[in-house]
C-alpha cells in the first residue's frame, strides 16, 4: 500500500515541524527506522580496532588512547520494531557484480570505513585506486565482484578549495552553483547504488558563481557583494544534484543521506570546542543548533521535490535520515583522541578536538544496519 509520511511528524523532538508530506512506498505495519532511541548492547561492536586494519588514524579512537569504552555498547532501536544487525554474508551475496559509490565529504569517508570494516569480516578489501590526497578511493571484493568507491566532493558541485587538514583556508572558496562536480558525474553511469550527502561545508565563507558570473557570497564583509546565505547555495545545489539523478535517465538506487549534527561544546572546531560526554542523550535532552536546523530544512524540501518527480521506471530515490539518531550520540566522537595518545607527555595538554567525525567502531556502524534494511528489505 502507499501512504503519505510526514517526514518529521513532530515526534523527532526538534523545535520545529516542516508541515509537508512525502509520497513514499511504505507498509503500515513497518515502523519509522529513523525515530527511536539508543539502547544497551552488551555484546558490543561487530569488529574491533585490532580486527579491522583499515581504520584511518583520526577515527581510530581506541588505538589513539581513548580510555573509556562505554560508547561501544549501544545499538539503535527504532520505535515499534527491531533493526537487524548488519549481515555481511547476506549483504555481499546480494551485491554480487554491483558497484556502490559514496559521494560527499569526510563524513562519507568515515561511513565507508565503517562499511569496509564490516565487509572485511567475510572478504578482503583490495584497494585498486586512490587519488593523490587519498580522499577518493576504490576497493574491490574479488569473491563477490563487488566494488566500493568513495568520491570526495564536499559541495557536490564544482568548487575551488584551498584548505589544510585542520580546516584552515588559504584562499576564498569559489562555488559554481550550476555546475556539477566532474569528479562524480563522469563516473555516475557505472554505479548501481549511490549514497549522496552534503551540508557540513556549506556554512563556510564562500563566493557563489552562476553562469560564470559572481552573483553573491556567504560571509564576505567589505566585498560589496550580496549576502545570499549558505541556505541559498545549499538549496540550489541539492535541487541541481537531485534533479540530475532523477531526470537524466540514470537507473539505479540513490540514497540521499541527511547531514549530521556535531557535538562541540564550549567552542567550535578551531577555537577550543570539546566533546567529553560518555553516554548517549535521551530524547528531549538536546536540540539541534540553528545551522543544523537550516541545513535539515533545505534537505527535506529538496528531497520532497525530487521524490515527486522521480520516474517510476528510473532512479529509485530513498532518504536515509541519520540526523536524529546521530544527534543523540555526543559520546561517539574522537574528541581529543583524533591523534595518537595526545596526553602521553602532558596530561593537561591543550589539543584540538574532533566532535564531528565518528570513532570506529562506534555509532556510525549502525548507519549500515539502516542501509541494509532499506536496500535489501526495501524499507522507506
Amino acid at each position: 500500500m502507499h501512504t503519505y509520511l510526514n517526514i518529521l511528524q513532530c515526534s523527532y523532538k526538534f523545535s520545529y515541524c516542516l508541515g509537508f508530506n512525502i509520497h513514499l512506498k511504505r507498509f503500515a505495519e513497518k515502523c519509522d527506522l529513523f525515530d527511536g532511541e539508543w539502547i544497551p548492547h552488551p555484546s558490543g561492536p561487530a569488529y574491533t580496532n585490532d580486527s579491522c586494519l583499515l581504520i584511518e588514524a583520526h577515527q581510530n579512537c581506541r588505538t589513539n588512547g581513548r580510555p573509556d569504552t562505554g560508547y561501544l555498547y549501544w545499538k539503535w532501536k527504532p520505535k515499534g520494531c527491531d533493526l537487524p544487525l548488519f549481515d555481511t554474508e547476506r549483504f555481499l551475496d546480494a551485491m554480487r557484480n554491483k558497484w556502490w559509490a559514496f559521494i560527499g565529504d569526510s563524513i562519507s569517508r568515515n561511513h565507508v570505513q565503517s562499511l569496509i570494516c564490516l565487509l572485511s569480516k567475510v572478504d578482503k578489501a583490495i584497494e585498486v585506486y586512490h587519488d593523490e590526497e587519498w580522499k577518493s578511493r576504490r576497493w574491490y571484493f574479488s569473491s563477490y565482484n563487488f566494488t566500493l568507491s568513495v568520491i570526495w566532493s564536499p559541495f557536490l558541485v564544482k568548487a575551488e578549495i584551498s584548505e589544510d587538514p585542520n580546516g584552515v583556508s588559504s584562499k576564498d572558496i569559489q562555488l559554481h552553483l550550476d555546475t556539477l562536480d566532474e569528479g562524480w558525474i563522469s563516473q555516475l553511469r557505472q554505479f548501481d547504488y549511490v549514497i549522496a550527502s552534503g551540508g557540513k561545508w556549506f556554512p563556510k565563507a564562500a563566493f557563489y558563481w552562476e553562469n560564470n558570473t559572481l552573483v553573491g557570497c556567504h560571509y564576505c564583509p567589505g566585498r560589496n557583494l550580496s549576502e545570499l546565505g549558505y541556505d541559498y547555495a545549499y538549496r540550489k545545489v541539492l535541487d541541481l544534484v537531485l534533479h540530475h539523478l532523477t531526470s537524466s535517465g540514470y537507473k539505479a538506487t540513490v540514497l540521499f543521506r541527511t547531514s549530521t549534527p556535531d557535538h562541540f561544546e564550549n567552542g567550535e572546531w578551531s577555537d577550543g570546542g570539546t566533546c567529553k560526554r560518555t553516554v548517549p542523550f535521551k530524547g528531549g535532552e538536546v536540540s539541534m543548533k540553528e545551522v543544523d536546523r537550516v541545513l535539515r530544512k533545505v534537505e527535506l524540501a529538496a528531497f520532497k521535490k525530487a521524490a515527486g518527480r522521480a520516474p517510476r521506471n528510473g532512479t529509485r530515490l530513498k532518504l536515509i535520515d541519520t540526523t536524529y539518531l546521530s544527534l543523540l550520540r555526543p559520546d561517539g566522537h574522537p574528541g581529543a583522541y583524533r591523534t595518537y595518545h595526545p596526553f602521553a607527555e602532558d596530561k593537561n595538554a591543550k589539543v584540538q578536538n574532533d566532535c564531528l567525525h565518528w570513532c570506529l567502531p562506534g555509532p556510525i556502524d549502525y548507519w549500515n544496519d539502516l542501509l541494509m534494511e532499506m536496500v535489501l528489505n526495501d524499507r522507506r
